[in-house]
């Protein structure tokens, strides 16, 4: 009985490291940089147009209830 629980304890951690290792191989390439751009100013780029939409968000004005009128 227990030799039944010890292998299938280890059929389900060869199957999660089969899992694991197909996922992580998959993401081995990684995104590329576009063509003529430094990685390094992606994450600025990105960082810089979220405050740009935050702040036009924050710009819009807020509907009124019809009951504070």
């Amino acid at each position: 009985m227990r030799a039944l629980g010890l292998l299938g304890v280890l059929l389900a951690l060869v199957i999660v490291g089969v899992l694991v290792k197909k996922q992580l191989g998959g993401m081995a390439a990684g995104p590329s940089a576009a063509p003529g751009q430094a990685p390094a100013t992606q994450p600025r780029q990105v960082e810089q147009q979220f405050k740009q939409a935050l702040d036009a968000a924050m710009q819009q004005p807020r509907p009124v209830p019809d009951d504070a009128r």
